[in-house]
């Protein structure tokens, strides 16, 4: 979890592969649906960092087992002020395998849905397959 919580305090995801399970499924406050696999959920997390400015975690709980693991946020969506959480789960061999974000308040967690849907759109354009 460290070195999660170290890539996402220094603002660098380029590697953020390592420590995403193959088969990670990640649920998005936006979508009704878990997304899955380690290159999608990579992608998704690096847009979302792009969006959210002066992120800090501000604590950490962990369960007894260390395996589950809460990271409360506050950062800045635009002149939104956004709290939220990161709750991850790490399987077998201590990669991320469940990785569901909550944000509040409304009116941030809608900007900040707008703004990715915009990301979104974007590489869908780029792409040319569907994007993500």
């Amino acid at each position: 979890m460290e070195a999660f919580r170290s890539m996402v305090e220094r603002r660098d995801l380029s590697d953020v592969e390592s420590v995403l399970a193959e088969n990670v499924e990640f649920a998005s406050p936006a979508a009704h649906r878990p997304y899955a696999g380690r290159a999608l959920t990579a992608a998704i997390l690096r847009q979302v960092l792009e969006e959210l400015q002066d992120l800090q975690y501000v604590r950490e709980i962990v369960s007894v087992d260390g395996r589950d693991f809460a990271l409360e946020f506050e950062a800045r969506v635009g002149d939104l002020r956004i709290n939220g959480c990161d709750f991850l789960h790490l399987d077998d061999d201590g990669l991320i395998d469940r990785f569901k974000v909550m944000v509040r308040p409304l009116n941030a967690a809608t900007e900040l849905a707008r703004r990715m849907a915009v990301r979104f759109a974007a590489i869908t354009e780029e792409k040319g397959d569907g994007g993500l």
